[in-house]
């Protein structure tokens, strides 16, 4: 194993990083608010089927309604609660729920709650 920085690389193929370590980012979609992302596996990694993503949107933060052409998502929420829009209805969601977006699906997120809603989200690379 060797230590480069902040990460941990073992010299097989494996890389081990500590998420929280990793830089937040500010989503590009326009509308978003009180969000910031993590890439945490991408291509930079040398994922080639699947990249993975942490996001953690504080109260009152939204993701706004959107759709991908071509891209499902994977989401497990690991920490608080909030609301996922489909477009037609709310859906309350709260830690330890899975999600399956299918591409082309809307769908869009707003924490209602008073602390953090943390998930990772799974995407293909294209």
């Amino acid at each position: 194993m060797l230590t480069l920085g902040h990460f941990r690389l073992n010299l097989n193929t494996m890389i081990i990083k500590r998420a929280h370590e990793v830089s937040e980012e500010m989503p590009s979609l326009e509308g978003t608010k009180a969000c910031t992302v993590r890439w945490l596996i991408s291509e930079k990694d040398r994922a080639k089927h699947y990249a993975m993503r942490l996001f953690e949107l504080q109260p009152g933060g939204i993701i706004p309604l959107h759709s991908h052409e071509d891209k499902e998502h994977e989401i497990f929420i690991i920490e608080g609660n909030g609301v996922l829009n489909d477009g037609k209805k709310n859906i309350q969601v709260m830690r330890g729920d899975v999600i399956f977006i299918e591409p082309e699906e809307k769908h869009s997120f707003v924490n209602n709650s008073d602390g953090v809603l943390k998930f990772i989200c799974v995407i293909p690379i294209v």
